[in-house]
């Protein structure tokens, strides 16, 4: 039968898993992001909307790039879940 401590560690590896995954994409959209407040700032334009359509484009290519990355380190994990399936069960 599966323990407390057994279900308390499938979850603080399935948080570091979801941390480390998402952490890249959300790098790149809060450096776009500052970059994009830098240039407003110095150059006095007030525009909300001008900080989305490059943080969209900057993340769709980030995606591009450490997609299959991704995919594989949460099928990792899925693996790794599934593999274990049996000791849970007892």
């Amino acid at each position: 039968m599966i323990t407390e401590g057994q279900i308390l560690d499938i979850a603080k590896d399935a948080i570091y898993n979801m941390i480390v995954t998402s952490a890249p994409l959300l790098l790149i959209s809060l450096v776009v992001g500052l970059i994009i407040s830098i240039f407003q700032t110095v150059t006095s334009i007030q525009e909300q909307t001008l900080t989305f359509v490059p943080k969209i484009l900057a993340v769709f290519l980030g995606l591009m790039l450490i997609g299959s990355w991704m995919l594989n380190n949460m099928t990792d994990f899925m693996t790794r879940l599934w593999s274990d399936f049996s000791l849970y069960l007892g």
